[in-house]
């Protein structure tokens, strides 16, 4: 069995972390501590709950401690992950009043972290967007900088801040010790880590897509009109803190308050609420002065309350990648949970995509009726292609109507008709225009004409048609406009009398 002394922690950060109750460090920490004292990037992956956070905070701390003149960032995608990261650091460096930490989060007034910038912290912890304002103030900057942390980066770059983790990082040294950290690693984040790293160490503890062991899952078939009183009856019937995640911040509330008005001990936590509203709400849900938290994705990533023992999922997410943090926030550090989605019937596509996500059977993967839905507002109906017929994709018929039409294809012939409608050659002619036949070829030089001997004029030009057989329409137009520039005349000589 490994312990901390056992991974070279220095004395002082080994009295912290015994003071702190870590008895044994988690494997992500047993296998990234090591390579990160060694100084190499890093780029570790492994389940939510897993103590990623320790993973990188206490090989942080060690660098700060070896180097002097050193600082480090931690890159965080919400304010309450950077609180919690921050706090745990603290803890580690609360023998070290040298180590002085700052955190800069959006929803916080400039003043009061100005006052904390004043004091020549060492740590900072906070999000991409304010970190960058700072930036761009020019009250911040990282030219001694040799420590960078990017936690929970696969959630920055789905919140947008790719960009900004740019500027930032053009602001830091070329040399530096960078580690990464991610629940789970799809291509996108393998090609930033080309980007932000230099030969990293992969570090992977188990399935980065399943859930941890001790949550058991459970899903419910219900009707939009009945999530409400079926979450009522769950809560009755269920002990303990429950977090009860849904999709929009205005969902959020109206659930909130229909709570508080049957009785039931709950509170709400989304993005749009002030920063010190939300501290103030995890402080209370923390100390469980209420037992059910109402919550939005930004709960779903770095909250870390352990009496938290129910995930009650009453609105599915959009991405399935959420759905393993979300139930991620029940049985940490090996403590076991249960997780409940309730699951319309306009859900259930996207719960079978959850589950294909997960590594599911067939059926979770799709050949079941969740992966047959079709989405909303399509007809069941065969789709037809550009060109009108059914079965063939893209324009194109299938195979089987190709062969159809080898074997008993009808000739243009032999179809009737729709209706008779003159050739070509016998519509009527308007004018005494000669016909196609009549003209000159294209590239054929016509003959010169006759010179002119008396009598009638030889033209090529039609005959002027008579009254009865009707003026042509060039004619008719030309006569339309000199009556409209003769009425246009008329009026200009009125105005001059």
């Amino acid at each position: 069995m490994t312990t901390f002394a056992d991974l070279g922690l220095p004395e002082s950060i080994l009295r912290a972390v015994e003071r702190m109750g870590y008895s044994e460090p988690t494997p992500i920490q047993a296998q990234s501590i090591p390579t990160a004292f060694q100084g190499r990037d890093l780029l570790g992956s492994a389940q939510t709950g897993t103590g990623k956070t320790g993973a990188f905070s206490i090989p942080l701390v060690a660098h700060l401690k070896e180097f002097p003149e050193a600082h480090a960032l931690v890159l965080t995608p919400t304010r309450e992950l950077a609180v919690q990261v921050a706090t745990l650091i603290r803890d580690l460096v609360k023998d070290d009043k040298d180590l002085k930490l700052a955190v800069i989060i959006g929803g916080e007034p400039y003043g009061k972290q100005l006052d904390q910038l004043r004091r020549k912290p060492r740590i900072i912890v906070g999000t991409p967007g304010r970190i960058n304002d700072h930036l761009r103030r020019g009250t911040l900057g990282f030219k001694t900088t040799s420590f960078l942390v990017l936690d929970e980066t696969d959630r920055m770059l789905d919140m947008g801040f790719g960009e900004q983790l740019d500027d930032i990082v053009e602001h830091m040294p070329a040399e530096r010790q960078t580690l990464m950290f991610s629940a789970t690693l799809p291509k996108a984040i393998v090609k930033v880590s080309n980007k932000y790293l230099v030969n990293p160490h992969r570090v992977s503890v188990g399935a980065t897509y399943n859930v941890a062991d001790k949550v058991r899952q459970e899903m419910r078939e219900v009707s939009q009109d009945q999530k409400y009183p079926v979450l009522c009856g769950e809560i009755e019937t269920r002990s303990g803190s429950i977090i009860v995640f849904v999709k929009t911040k205005r969902t959020a509330d109206e659930l909130t308050m229909k709570l508080k008005k049957a009785g039931v001990a709950a509170d709400t936590l989304h993005g749009d609420q002030r920063q010190r509203v939300r501290d103030k709400v995890l402080r209370n849900f923390r100390a469980e002065k209420f037992r059910v938290l109402v919550a939005t994705d930004v709960a779903a990533r770095g909250l870390d309350v352990p009496h938290i023992e129910h995930v009650i999922n009453y609105d599915l997410p959009v991405c399935p990648e959420d759905y393993i943090h979300r139930i991620g926030r029940t049985a940490r550090g090996g403590a076991e949970g249960e997780a409940l989605a309730l699951v319309a019937p306009h859900d259930r596509r996207n719960w079978g995509a959850i589950q294909a996500f997960l590594g599911g059977d067939d059926d979770a993967a799709g050949n079941n009726e969740y992966g047959r839905m079709k989405s909303k507002g399509r007809s069941s109906k065969p789709r037809r292609s550009k060109g009108g017929r059914k079965g063939g994709g893209a324009g194109y018929p299938s195979k089987k109507r190709k062969d159809d039409k080898k074997s008993s294809a009808v000739t243009h012939s032999e179809r009737p008709a729709k209706s008779e409608k003159p050739k070509r050659s016998e519509k009527p002619v308007k004018s005494d225009k000669p016909a196609h036949s009549d003209r000159p070829m294209k590239g054929s030089k016509p003959e010169k004409a006759k010179k002119f001997s008396g009598g009638s004029r030889p033209t090529n030009k039609p005959s002027k048609p008579s009254k009865s057989s009707g003026k042509p329409r060039w004619d008719k137009k030309r006569k339309d406009n000199r009556k409209a520039a003769q009425k246009s005349q008329n009026q200009k000589k009125r105005r001059v009398v």
